[in-house]
């Protein structure tokens, strides 16, 4: 939405277009969404939940009741608490993994973007190589070589995410590296490193920090996709995409063992996605401020 501003000084009339955006509705609801799975996840251990690994086999998909909101999974465990703690996991992974992306992929992004020649040759070219290899067949060698674990899962997912950063990095520093206040930096003898931190950084790291929460909703697919194959975290701890594999064997009896966490990582992603896709469009490199 764009409206127009009429200023008259010194008998010169200045025309002013100033655009505005309205976030609208699902803008917020998507960011209301986020701050209660943030704070769920984080506050599990004071919410008056049951531990999400106490078993009652007597008790077995019990429905929902005041006594299990969300009934129980196959093993007589409440699936509400498993959801949320779940959550901690889903959220630790889809955070952590894209800091890893950003980081590496971004320094070599701008690097490549900046100095050009062979190192960014080297760079591409290796992202190339990267990107060419099957992200699956990775993450079964690193897990069947280091085995299953947290931090495992977050390397692997992280090394996957740094092309997609470097690549959104180097786009935006080579549309940067020749404005006129970069020259301007290197014309008043400014160091290579100054230009980098001082310059292009904070301009470059708008649309990488819209493209880190897409990043996140991605990550959160691909953990719970791997999660659901069994290559996730071990067991008894549990993520949304673990309680959607455990869920499939009582689609029958208990459809709600799948679709709850189904829904929950659904809802996640969404707003993930609706929030980046907003931030970028805000963000937009090609009207980078300076």
């Amino acid at each position: 939405m764009a409206t127009l501003e009429l200023t008259i000084d010194d008998d010169v009339a200045v025309i002013t277009v100033r655009r505005t955006r309205r976030l609208g509705s699902l803008f917020w609801a998507a960011i209301g969404w986020l701050i209660f799975v943030v704070a769920a996840a984080a506050l599990a251990g004071l919410l008056p939940l049951p531990s999400p690994t106490d078993m009652d086999m007597l008790d077995r998909r019990a429905p929902i009741s005041a006594l299990h909101w969300l009934g129980t999974d196959g093993l007589g465990r409440d699936e509400l608490a498993r959801l949320v703690y779940g959550a901690r996991i889903s959220l630790t992974v889809g955070l952590c993994a894209p800091v890893i992306g950003i980081t590496i992929g971004g320094a070599l992004g701008m690097l490549a973007g900046y100095f050009r020649g062979r190192f960014e040759t080297t760079v591409v070219g290796s992202m190339d190589v990267l990107l060419a290899f099957p992200p699956l067949i990775l993450a079964l060698a690193v897990t069947a070589y280091l085995g299953q674990s947290l931090l495992n899962l977050t390397c692997i997912l992280g090394v996957l995410g740094i092309p997609a950063f470097m690549r959104v990095a180097r786009a935006t520093t080579l549309s940067l590296a020749r404005r006129e206040f970069v020259i301007a930096a290197q014309a008043l003898g400014a160091t290579h490193m100054r230009i980098l931190l001082r310059e292009l950084l904070p301009n470059v790291m708008l649309p990488l920090l819209a493209f880190f929460l897409l990043g996140v909703a991605v990550t959160i697919v691909v953990e719970g996709s791997l999660s659901f194959l069994g290559l996730g975290v071990p067991p008894p701890i549990s993520s949304w995409g673990s309680m959607i594999g455990e869920g499939r064997e009582s689609l029958e009896i208990a459809p709600r063992l799948a679709f709850i966490p189904a829904i929950a990582m659904f809802l996640t992603v969404l707003s993930l996605n609706l929030v980046g896709d907003t931030l970028r469009a805000l963000t937009d490199p090609r009207q980078g401020a300076l």
